[in-house]
Parts: structure tokens; sequence; C-alpha cells
């Protein structure tokens, strides 16, 4: 059973080795030795350099988990993730609640429209998911998650700044198994997860997986006005998987996975009352005050907030020598969303928005590994990607003013990678990587205003424009690992990440600066760590410390203006601007220690210190008034787990496990209503393995029903004030059948 995190930078090795039996080569003989073995914890491998390596090796900040600390931590989805590794933040994005809103080290991006790329990535099987909607994951028929903390310019996609958030899939077998799960829980959860596969006809040379998903809850609240539920779950997900292994040298692959999300939209509590919540249709009152209740609304709008996503992949592993692997990742994703926002969640029309979006991208991924086994091993490669985003905002103020964000943004990016290790002595090591990547942004808006309700007659066009910005960049790495013992190892690194600029697609020529372009945004990271196995493998202690330097900053901000020119804003638009320059400063403990047999201590701890050193506004650098989105200075976890085995060679295991973060801004416009103060949350879990067949899991998740909000909107000139709050209280049971 292997419990949870595990970093490689900060890491701890997961616990589910920690209870596997030990090495074949490392099996003694006498009893004594066979139980010093049990009590040693076990190192993964992770292929965080984009070539097998165990964690404890790989000089980058990286967590990783398994299925086995995935089940014993209840993680339903990549949101879950975020009190398990050190300094991350990743929730559901305001008012959705499959689209992911993730930050790493202070750096990430909460905006999920069109036009705006994330800061930290996430790719499913090595394919990157440009697009945040339907990108918060649900966790089913998983082989590995891995975390990566810093940039991962060298190797990664589109040049992930923050980090990355790699889910990869169970792989294919070489005999039949399989397992049927259903969860019930609180909310009329109920849950439905199957998979099967192994070789096709007899033959290992062609195997298949097929894994599906269905997920159903109640809503935590209600829709006070129409009766219908909110925050509720309706998910229905699947994967298929094909392989042809023609030899030893040589496998081809074939992937496909789908997700249809027909969840309503989330709840969320007004925090104050509208001001201009008057009379627009006397039958819906005026002058609402805030409910009790953190999730339920009172919204005049439908409650339609659908997502679907479609991907297929194929991939080439071709080994001509024993020193040479090159791989070819051909894939396709798309998604499309609808959603209705009822920003102040009343009957009243006072900022009602419908939103569809819908994207499409193409990716092309050649690379070649070398390692004949000497001192020097690495990885060259290219990546292209054609993507096409875009949609439709319909936006209702007041129902006076009507107006919509209509447009397409086309990237077309190439990226040329290469990272090696050389072994400058036994036990020094020398990493260096470089990327360089030009990406071409062609966004096409047309924005428009109309006289009513049915957006059909327009009245003006704020902005209408087919324009295209080019952007290049090299991002170098270099780090050094040396090697005290087998167990104790330390490295330096420096590396620099990058993330292309474009358009702001909410453009409007009433406020002039938001028909240009917005810079590219760039970190350069410094980072010294360690990681260390002691007292005989039974404590990883990682350690991590880090300095960024990180200029023009991309924000997006709602910004007020004066609509009807009478000197007082009375609208607003989403404004996409640079900030300036920041430092951030973090270091990162990540731990996992097992005391005895039956006892295993593991979490991490994080400290984060994210100023602006520069912040241009209106003329002036208005720095030291602003302060960073989603980074708690102070932040960790702890699990406490105790095991033991059964005759009949089952195992029973309970945890208790305490997360905390201090005070957190989760929007730019730095709301003290808004702000989230410093909060903890507890979770329990027992876990009984009958056999090797049979599993039953009881979890509870924040058992003390912390109320805490996780992000939200306001808007001064528009009145609103509102808040969206993380899950209360749950409990599920889970009964699972292997074969």
């Amino acid at each position: 059973m292997k419990n949870t995190h595990l970093c490689i930078a900060i890491a701890t090795a997961l616990a589910t080795g920690a209870f596997a039996s030990a090495p074949a080569h490392a099996q003694q003989s006498t009893a004594q030795s066979t139980e010093a073995k049990s009590q040693e914890l076990d190192r993964i491998t992770v292929t965080a350099r984009k070539r097998e390596e165990t964690l404890q090796d790989v000089p980058v900040a990286v967590t990783a988990f398994t299925p086995e600390s995935l089940e014993k931590l209840n993680v339903q989805d990549i949101s879950d993730l975020g009190t398990q590794v050190p300094n991350m933040t990743v929730y559901a994005a305001r008012g959705s609640s499959s689209t992911v809103t993730a930050y790493i080290r202070g750096v990430g991006q909460s905006d999920p429209l069109w036009g705006v790329d994330p800061g930290v990535g996430i790719y499913m099987d090595d394919v990157y998911i440009a697009r945040p909607q339907g990108a918060l994951l649900d966790v089913f028929d998983v082989e590995r998650i891995e975390v990566l903390r810093g940039p991962q310019g060298t190797l990664y996609g589109k040049n992930t700044i923050g980090g990355a958030i790699k889910y990869i899939s169970r792989g294919l077998p070489t005999r039949a198994d399989g397992f049927a799960q259903v969860t019930v829980g609180d909310h009329k959860q109920l849950d439905a997860k199957a998979a099967f596969g192994g070789p096709i006809g007899g033959s290992e040379a062609l195997r298949a997986r097929v894994s599906v998903a269905s997920l159903n809850r109640d809503g935590f609240g209600k829709n006070l006005y129409t009766g219908q539920q909110v925050s509720d779950k309706e998910v229905l997900a699947a994967r298929a998987q094909i392989g042809a292994y023609v030899n030893d040298e040589l496998d081809i692959q074939f992937a496909l996975d789908w997700m249809d999300d027909q969840s309503g939209v989330r709840g969320g509590k007004l925090l104050a009352p509208n001001a201009l919540d008057y009379v627009i249709d006397p039958a819906l009152g005026m002058g609402q005050q805030p409910l009790d209740s953190r999730y339920d609304i009172r919204s005049g709008m439908p409650n339609v907030n659908d997502t679907s996503m479609l991907g297929m992949s194929a991939t080439v592993n071709w080994r001509p020598s024993e020193n040479w692997t090159l791989k070819y990742v051909l894939a396709k994703r798309e998604s499309d969303t609808e959603t209705h926002i009822d920003f102040d969640m009343l009957p009243n029309r006072i900022v009602d928005v419908q939103a569809r979006y819908s994207d499409q991208q193409i990716s092309n991924e050649f690379q070649v590994n070398y390692d004949a086994g000497g001192r020097a091993r690495g990885v060259v490669g290219i990546y292209a990607f054609d993507g096409e985003a875009g949609g439709q905002v319909l936006n209702n103020f007041l129902n006076a003013s009507f107006g919509d964000t209509r447009g397409t943004v086309y990237t077309e990016s190439l990226s040329l990678y290469t990272d090696w290790t050389i072994d400058l002595a036994e036990k020094l090591k020398l990493d260096l990587g470089a990327r360089y990547t030009h990406e071409d942004k062609r966004a096409v808006v047309l924005n428009r205003a109309y006289s009513d309700a049915t957006f059909q007659a327009v009245i003006a066009t704020p902005a209408d424009f087919d324009k295209t910005v080019s952007f290049s960049n090299i991002s170098p790495k270099v780090s050094l690992g040396y090697e005290f013992t087998p167990d104790v190892m330390v490295y330096a690194l420096a590396s620099r990440g990058f993330k292309s600029g474009g358009y702001n697609i909410r453009a409007n020529s009433a406020v002039p600066h938001t028909l240009l372009p917005f810079d590219d945004e760039k970190v350069d990271s410094y980072e010294i760590g360690s990681k260390l196995a002691l007292f005989n493998q039974r404590l990883f202690l990682n350690l991590a410390a880090f300095h960024n330097r990180y200029d023009d900053i991309q924000l997006s901000v709602f910004t007020g203006y004066d609509a009807d020119g009478d000197g007082v804003d009375d609208a607003f638009l989403g404004d996409f601007t640079n900030a300036g320059k920041g430092t951030v400063n973090g270091v990162e403990v990540e731990y996992q220690w097992k005391p005895s047999q039956n006892w295993l201590v593991s979490g991490n701890l994080a400290w984060l210190d994210a100023k602006y050193d520069e912040f241009i506004s209106g003329g002036s650098n208005i720095a030291k008034s602003q302060v960073f989105t989603n980074a708690p200075k102070f932040s960790g976890a702890v699990n406490v787990e105790w095991r033991t085995d059964l005759a009949n060679g089952g195992n029973l295991s309970a945890r208790v496990g305490y997360s905390y973060q201090s005070e957190v801004y989760p929007t730019t416009d730095l709301s003290e209503a808004i702000k989230q103060p410093a909060y903890g949350l507890v979770s329990a879990g027992v876990i009984w393995r009958v056999n090797d067949t049979w599993l039953l899991s009881l979890q509870g998740s924040n058992l003390t029903d912390k109320h805490y909000r996780t992000t939200g909107y306001n808007i001064p000139a528009l009145g609103i004030l509102s808040g969206f709050y993380g899950p209360p209280r749950q409990y599920s049971l889970t009964a699972r059948y292997s074969f």
C-alpha cells in the first residue's frame, strides 16, 4: 500500500511500497532481515524527464501518487491533490464544476476564457490539455499522477511556466485483469467505476483496456427561485486503449478518452445585498438579503452547465537499437461547453451571462531518447501544436445593456527541446536542457452591443478586429546533483519558464488599451534541494528552497468604465494586462516516516513569500498595495496511518489527515470580503482489504464541516459581491471487486 506524495526536489516516497514486499534482489533468507525490509519505504518510478527514473534520483521538485495512495487519501478528482502537494492550489473555477483553476508556487491563471493560456499545464497521458474546461479530471483507473513544481519549459508542452499535473492512465496488461467498484454516500452519492483489460485472442501481441465511470450526486444547495438543485454532479466518462506489440522493439498504441458533464451550476453565496437589486420585474422582488446557506441561490437563469470533452491519440514506440528509443505521439482533443453564470445570484437580471465555448487542438510530438549506459543520456524532441479556441458570451446588465463577446483565437506553436544528464564524476551529475518556442496567436474578435435581450438588433460594435502577434523564446535549464551516498542527494537548479501573450477577446474600444496585445510572461527560477532516505529507508525527507523572478505577469481583472459618458462607472469588462514584476521565494518539505511496520506518518510543509516589485496602474507603481492571487504564505498537511496484516492475507488500515493553509486572496481584485482567512480541514478513512479480490473503504472529508471560500466575484460597478465555497462534510462507502 503506497501512501501519498513523493516528491522530487521535495518529496516523499510512497507508502505503497512501504507495504509491498521487498525486491527479490534484496530479500534475505532470515526472518530478521525480512522484517527490516518490510519496514522500508519504496522508491517509485516517474517520467518527469521523459525517461524512467526513481523519484528520489531526479533533481526536480515532483510529487507522485500511486493508485493506492490516491485511494487512501480519498482523491476523487485532481482538485483533491491541492492539500497534498506543497504550494499548490487547485479548485473548480467560479461557477463551474469541471473547469479547473490551478496555481503552483504563486503562478497560474484563474480566467477560463479562450485566448488565455493556463499557467499550470495539465497532461493526459503525455498530451497537453490546452483549455481548462473539462480539465478538472476525475480519477479512475489511473496508473500514477505526477505533479511537477516550477517551470517545466524544457520538456513539457507549450512551456508550462508554473508547473505540470500529469495524469497517467493504467497501462495495457499482459494478462486479463479488471475491477468493478460502487460508491454510495451522503447527498445521494452513487458512483460506479469499472475497467477490464488484457490480451486479445490469447496473444500478448494485441492488448486492450476499457474503463468507465458514472459519477452522480445530489446538489449541496438549492435554487430557491426555481426549486432546482445546484452544485450537483452528473458525469459520465470512459477511456479505451488498444495496443499492437509487434515485437520487443516496436509497439503502436491508440487511446480514446471521453467525458460528458451535465452537472448543474455551482451554487455560491451572496455576501452582501446588491444595491442595484431594484424592481426590474416587480414579481421578482428587490433588495434581497444574503442567505444562510453557502450553496443556496435565487437565480432566474437556466440551470445549464454542460461540458463534453473528447481526446484521441496514437503513440509509436520504437527501439531501433539498445541505446536509442524513438517515440511519436499524435493527438487530437476537442471540447464544448455551455454554461449560464448568474453573477448576482438573484432573480433580477443584474449581471446574467450565457457562455458557449468550443475548442479543438492537434499536437505532434517526436522525441529521441539516448542511453548507452555511459556518462551521457538524454532526450531531444520537437513539439508542434495547432489549436482553435472560441465561443460567444452573451451579457445582460440590468436588463438594459446587452452585449456579446464573440471570436476565435488560433494558436500555432512549434518547439524544439533537449535535456541531457552528464556524469561529471561518479557522484556528480550535470543536467542541461533548453527549449526554443515560436508561437503565433491570431485573434478574430467581434464584440457587439444590442438593443434588447433577443441579441438581434446591433446598435454598436465595441471591437471588431483580426490581428496576429508572434512570440519567440529560449528557455534554458541547468542543474547539478551530488550524491553523497546512495541515500543522500543534493541539487541546485536554474530554469526559465515562458508563457506567450495574446489579445484580450473581451476588448472594448471604450477602454483603448484593451485593443492592444498583452505581453508574454517569464519566470526565472533558482532552486536548491535535497533528497534524503534515512534510517535504513524508513524516513524520506525531501527539501527544496526556491527564488523566482517573475516578469510581465499576466493578470485578468474586472475593470469598471463609464459606458454612457456621465462620468460614473456604470459598466465593467474583463481586462487582461501585464502587471510588471514580482519576486516569489519559498521553502517546501515533504516527509514520509515509517516508525514501525504498523505505522506511517506522511505529509508536507510549505512557506511562500510572493510580492510584486512593479505594478503600474494609472501611471503609478502600486506594487506595495497588491497581493498575489492563490498564494498562501503557509500551508501543509499530515496523514497518520495505522495498518495491520490479517491472517487470511488481507489487511486493515485506518488514516486520519489534517491540512492547513493561511489566508489567501483567490481573485485579483483583493476584496477583503472575498479573502479566505486561514483554515484547516480534517479527513479520515478506513480501508479493509478482505483478500486479493474484495476491498471495502469508508471515507470522510471536511469532517468539521468547515466553511471556506475558493473564489468569488467582486464587481463594485454593478453591486456584485459573492463567494464560492469548497465542499461540505461528506461520507462515502466503497466496495470493489478485482479480478
